[in-house]
């Protein structure tokens, strides 16, 4: 039977339910995503042929604000993992405790096999395509895997072609030229550096003494390596899709950051002295004190979660543990800080994009870092609290916190009509 992403959404929903003692119809709508858009983005390619892209958007909730979450550019996207991406983005933002539902958009595509050119007019079709249910008031796009900020940058020059005036407010991750905030590009990476420090804090590691994996070096896992190098841990593993390298010294990261900057650049055609070329399931299972899956969903899973040996996993992506992963980490005492806690650097700070994109505000990277260090803090400390004071994993502690805020929110609106 093949994985569904939607259905570890759904067990991980019950459980937080049966703990805060809610009937089935207190929480039984956020079970099922508001709204499902199918798309079919024709495209003509630079030879001249047509081919036809299929793309998705599905807002999970909007009952605490606008749909929030990114679109993914990727040959193996499909309907139920952009479903569980919008639920998670729910929940993630209720945890980061931001006016915002979850979305998620995604077109299946291998964006590395697209010119530059083919890419615009791909990603223009698609706004085109969902722009009768996004907006700055009703679900806000940002970059995910296999997009970026010059994305972001077509589609907001799409849709405010479409509305006749300048629309900078929907979305997020722009170009600083078009309104995008500063610290954004590193925000998710921070935020998943910041978690780690916490969590080592709470452990008793000194983060000087720390040794550190990373799988996946796009923009989270880089970021979150450089970071942590410059806060002194010794990042020992790396990969990408090409494989991983490891230095048990410790990896110049740096200059792999430099190195993998180039577009088309991945680690198999790096060198540096002393490396060792490892596989992605061998960094996984690195005999690290921290694990930062930073690539995609299924990664740790009840195949391997047995052969983890880090002390503590940090998920720089979206769901990269199944849920009988997640028990089986449990019983082995390894500690988890969940995604939807983790990784939410990045909605915090496209929420402080969209605050000053309303209000034609402009703040200094310092104030936009401090204000994110400042929520992740705050969220970080409510899910280890709560965690502690139930008994529980970090995992069921956020969506304790996520679900009572989503429910709450649900009984004090009514159903309409």
């Amino acid at each position: 039977m093949a994985y569904n992403p939607y259905d570890n959404v759904l067990a991980t929903v019950e459980k937080a339910a049966k703990i805060l003692g809610y009937t089935p119809e207190e929480y039984e709508a956020v079970k099922y995503p508001e709204r499902e858009l199918s798309v079919s983005v024709p495209v003509r390619m630079d030879d001249g042929s047509v081919r036809v892209f299929q793309g998705y958007r599905v807002q999970h909730s909007t009952v605490r604000g606008p749909a929030k979450g990114g679109i993914r550019y990727h040959q193996n996207v499909n309907k139920d993992e952009v479903k569980a991406l919008a639920a998670w983005m729910t929940f993630k933002c209720a945890v980061a405790d931001i006016p915002y539902g979850g979305g998620k958009g995604g077109v299946v595509v291998d964006p590395t096999k697209l010119s530059v050119a083919e890419l615009q007019r791909l990603t223009r079709r698609f706004t085109a395509m969902i722009a009768p249910i996004i907006g700055p008031d009703r679900d806000i796009p940002a970059p995910d895997v296999g997009t970026n900020a010059d994305v972001m940058g077509w589609i907001m020059d799409t849709y405010s072609m479409l509305n006749g005036h300048s629309t900078p407010a929907v979305v997020t991750g722009k170009p600083i030229q078009l309104g995008g905030s500063q610290g954004r590009g590193e925000a998710t990476g921070r935020g998943v550096m910041l978690n780690a420090l916490y969590i080592c804090e709470k452990m008793g590691v000194d983060i000087h003494n720390a040794t550190i994996a990373v799988q996946g070096m796009g923009n989270v896992g880089s970021v979150s390596a450089r970071l942590l190098y410059e806060e002194g841990a010794k990042v020992v593993a790396v990969s990408d899709v090409s494989g991983g390298i490891y230095k048990a010294e410790g990896l110049d990261i740096p200059a792999i950051c430099q190195y993998l900057s180039t577009r088309g650049n991945l680690l198999s055609g790096y060198t540096e002295d002393g490396i060792t070329r490892i596989s992605n399931e061998e960094v996984l299972e690195s005999d690290v004190t921290v694990l930062i899956p930073a690539a995609l969903e299924n990664q740790i899973n009840e195949q391997n979660a047995d052969r983890i040996r880090a002390k503590i996993i940090v998920e720089g992506a979206n769901g990269p543990t199944t849920i009988e992963a997640d028990d089986i980490l449990d019983k082995k005492g390894i500690v988890l800080v969940p995604d939807i806690l983790a990784n939410s650097g990045g909605v915090v700070v496209s929420y402080f994009e969209w605050v000053q994109n309303l209000q034609a505000l402009e703040w200094e990277e310092k104030e936009v870092n401090e204000k994110l260090r400042r929520n992740m803090d705050k969220a970080f400390n409510s899910v280890y609290d709560i965690a502690k004071q139930k008994g529980v994993t970090l995992r069921t502690g956020a969506y304790l916190i996520a679900l009572k805020r989503v429910v709450e929110s649900m009984h004090f609106r009514g159903i309409w009509p």
